[in-house]
């Protein structure tokens, strides 16, 4: 919600053709989370290269992500661009500061390292962004940033958007629209809160003509984060929910344990606790015989507290389980 907590991002994690399943990748990825929670992270966070492998170190699965290819030029949008300054790769510090200042919603995660920025930008093929400059001083206040690998009629990849405002969103719509009269396709995955179909022109009839096209409009789903909580109690004290408080027992797992030297301060979260969920929340070690359990492993229980999926969901597909009321109360209370 308005809560900040620290993550640690896992961005990157290669093996050698030669040293393939040998467990090096698990075990280094296992030592650099504990290494980060010990320092002081309290939930951390990666892409997966496909669904199950990092499971085994207790993430679970993020929301989806819903990715757009539509025809610029059957887009309405309710406000007109002005003319957009065209952005390059050597203005990566600006629209790092941007993304820093961009409008934030639950959930989303700030990456301090402006590298982190530039290096997602090098990503790019035939990268290059529109923005506008309307910060203070003049600072890049908003823009998209798009890659390429079509000719001149795209289509071109939307990597990302960052804005202050609703209005400035618009605005970069409304830019994206502007240049249907020649780019016949832009990817773009949908902004947190907003509902892209709203603003599209027959979106049905657009994807029956152009089905199987090299322009093919279409929409797809999928879920690549993964996320998983290192601090139970600091996640937890951050944590305030409208409602009733509903108090339980947790029965929480945790394999990272098995896959760390010995040494380690932090070795997981695994353990036994009495929960709060409400305007103040918590969670202490321990447990009370009133209070219905739930068991949960550590993925499971991350994708609850964020709002991934409501607890009777999670109870059919992943590592949680407990007595149907609790869970139906779970589902009041954590309305995310």
């Amino acid at each position: 919600l308005e809560a900040d907590v620290p993550l640690s991002a896992v961005t990157a994690v290669t093996t050698s053709y030669v040293a393939r399943r040998q467990g090096l990748a698990q075990r280094l990825t296992a030592a650099s989370v504990a290494r980060d929670a010990a320092a002081g992270s309290m939930v951390s966070a990666l892409g997966v290269f496909d669904q199950g492998f990092y499971n085994k170190l207790g993430y679970g699965t993020g929301v989806y992500e819903h990715w757009y290819s539509l025809d610029p030029s059957h887009l309405r949008v309710p406000k007109t661009a002005r003319p957009p300054r065209r952005l390059s790769k050597d203005d990566w510090e600006a629209m790092h500061r941007a993304r820093l200042g961009r409008l934030r919603g639950h959930g989303s995660c700030v990456i301090d390292a402006a590298v982190a920025t530039r290096a997602e930008m090098l990503w790019a093929t035939n990268g290059f962004g529109l923005g506008y400059h309307d910060g203070s001083g003049g600072a890049l206040s908003h823009y998209v940033w798009f890659s390429t690998k079509g000719g001149e009629n795209g289509p071109l990849n939307a990597w990302w958007m960052a804005y202050e405002t609703t209005d400035q969103f618009l605005e970069l719509m409304a830019a994206i629209a502007s240049l249907g009269d020649q780019i016949h396709l832009v990817k773009m995955r949908e902004p947190a809160g907003i509902q892209v179909q709203d603003l599209l022109d027959q979106p049905f009839r657009r994807n029956r003509i152009s089905e199987k096209s090299e322009y093919e409009s279409r929409t797809r789903s999928a879920a690549y984060m993964q996320m998983r909580i290192c601090d139970l109690a600091g996640c937890l004290q951050a944590t305030h929910l409208d409602g009733r408080p509903v108090r339980f027992n947790l029965e929480l797992s945790d394999p990272i344990d098995g896959l760390l030297d010995p040494g380690p301060d932090w070795r997981g979260v695994a353990g036994s606790y009495v929960v709060e969920l409400g305007p103040e929340s918590s969670a202490v070690p321990g447990a009370e015989v009133d209070l219905p359990t739930l068991h949960a492993g550590v993925g499971a229980f991350t994708r609850l507290w964020l709002g991934v999926r409501p607890a009777t969901g999670l109870a059919v597909t992943d590592q949680l389980s407990g007595p149907a009321e609790l869970l139906a109360t779970l589902d009041r209370t954590l309305r995310l």
